[in-house]
């Protein structure tokens, strides 16, 4: 009997199916097929499914969704050399139009995968690649042991960059949120410290002026001197990314990493006079993985902690509605690979 390949496709915005189709062979010698045993769900993955793009990536042929993956490999080109059958690994995956992960069985260039120790878990294998993202976003920052790092939002990679922050040596963590369960996750998770963010008593009108005063006073409640070191902004909400300006001191750094709304009121006067160093970060680069790897093997960083939802592969169409919900209590949703 032939072997059949299950696959979760985006069909067209918002239409999404299950298709069986022919198991993939090798494109060259250097690649490897992968048994896909578990997938974390990003938001962008949901993002992709119902606006059909992200950024320049744009949806114009079905695509096999998902990215978060780790599992077993089951064949390797004649060239690959730092991989064996048989071997546990987490994947780095590729981007849109390539297809992505949920389906039963993956095709990667060798090089893409890396070998998770045995007393790593599958799902924690999955959860390498936000991981990664983290590890990329503090990079970006040039962290330095003994600094403050202010992470804005308490979400997956809110909380990875606060769990990552503090295995690079930072001083003091602060996450902030507008959820108390977030916040408090958080604080269990990796955060020295949290704030949950409310609308001030006799708050300004201006919406500026009241991310300033929120700013002002994470830095006057928390005894940060002339403002935080480093600012981590994980959200892409406008009243966070003016806040955070606000709160960075003199010289310090301002990473974005969120994305919101396409174009913001950004108080740049403030960022120049403080002379801060702005910088953007998406994904990861080169040595991000195996960081990652070692992050998570080592225990510094625990990413299945974040896990509060799990399904099996034909449950997939209701993992996505649950992340695409962004109810306070889903941090991360994982899908188990179709079984042999």
């Amino acid at each position: 009997m032939t072997e059949i390949n299950p696959a979760f496709v985006l069909q067209s915005i918002k239409n999404i199916s299950f298709e069986n189709r022919e198991v993939p062979k090798l494109r060259d010698e250097y690649d490897v097929r992968v048994h896909v045993e578990q997938t974390g769900i990003c938001g962008s993955d949901v993002h992709y499914w119902q606006r059909g793009r992200i950024g320049d990536f744009i949806l114009k042929t079905p695509i096999v969704l998902g990215h978060e993956s780790s599992g077993t490999v089951v064949e390797v080109g004649s060239k690959v050399k730092n991989i064996k059958v048989g071997d546990r690994v987490a994947i780095e995956p590729a981007t849109p139009p390539w297809d992505g992960t949920l389906q039963k069985y993956y095709i990667v260039a060798g090089d893409y995968t890396y070998p998770i120790p045995g007393h790593m878990s599958a799902e924690d294998g999955a959860l390498v690649e936000p991981v990664a993202v983290a590890v990329h976003i503090c990079k970006v920052a040039e962290l330095k042991g003994g600094q403050t790092v202010l992470v804005f939002g308490c979400g997956p990679i809110g909380v990875l960059c606060q769990a990552v922050a503090k295995a690079y040596g930072a001083s003091r963590v602060i996450g902030v949120d507008i959820s108390e369960s977030r916040a408090q996750f958080a604080k269990d998770f990796a955060a020295d410290e949290v704030y949950v963010s409310k609308k001030l008593p006799g708050a300004p009108e201006d919406p500026v002026e009241a991310a300033r005063a929120v700013g002002e006073k994470i830095v006057r409640e928390y005894g940060l001197g002339d403002g935080v070191d480093v600012v981590l902004e994980c959200t892409g909400a406008e009243p966070c990314i003016q806040a955070g300006v606000f709160a960075a001191k003199k010289g310090g750094t301002y990473v974005q990493a969120g994305m919101g709304k396409e174009n913001v009121v950004f108080p740049i006067t403030t960022a120049c006079i403080r002379a801060l160093s702005i910088k953007g970060s998406i994904r990861y680069t080169t040595g991000c993985y195996p960081e990652a790897v070692n992050l998570v093997a080592s225990g510094k960083v625990q990413p299945r902690k974040l896990i509060t939802h799990r399904y099996k592969f034909e449950e997939a169409l209701e993992a996505f509605e649950v992340v695409k919900q962004a109810k306070e209590d889903t941090l991360k949703v994982v899908i188990q690979g179709v079984p042999n």
